[in-house]
């Protein structure tokens, strides 16, 4: 059985997909975007958006029962990979050791223009 996990401390979703689903005892986010869910609006630059993204993140595991340390696979999709320094900087603070295991990939375009977008699968 699947359980919808929804936060509004995280970006609501914009289209047919739930910010997260619980699976027995394993969490699957959806790509999170770096939008303030208080406010709508969209930090500047890379490290900015990286962190909005992982507070988000932090704040819909935290939702689901679970929280960042728990975490055993991550997704990064970055527009530039000239970002991916600054983004790793912010990624590390967000995330303990023994790090999840990671994908980052540089893709052409992200929803609203965005400069990342990330997605996680976490332990309960």
């Amino acid at each position: 059985m699947k359980n919808v996990i929804a936060t509004d401390k995280a970006p609501a979703a914009i289209g047919p997909y739930s910010q997260a689903i619980e699976v027995n005892g394993m969490v699957y986010t959806s790509g999170i975007i770096p939008v303030d869910p208080a406010t709508g609006e969209i930090p500047q630059g890379a490290a900015a958006q990286a962190d909005r993204v992982f507070k988000s993140m932090s704040a819909l595991l935290d939702a689901a029962g679970t929280s960042m340390k728990n975490v055993v696979k991550t997704t990064v999709f970055i527009k530039n990979m000239d970002d991916f320094a600054a983004i790793n900087e912010v990624y590390a603070k967000y995330f303990p050791e023994p790090f999840p295991a990671r994908s980052c990939i540089e893709v052409a375009r992200i929803p609203k223009d965005v400069l990342l977008e990330a997605e996680a699968i976490a332990t309960k």
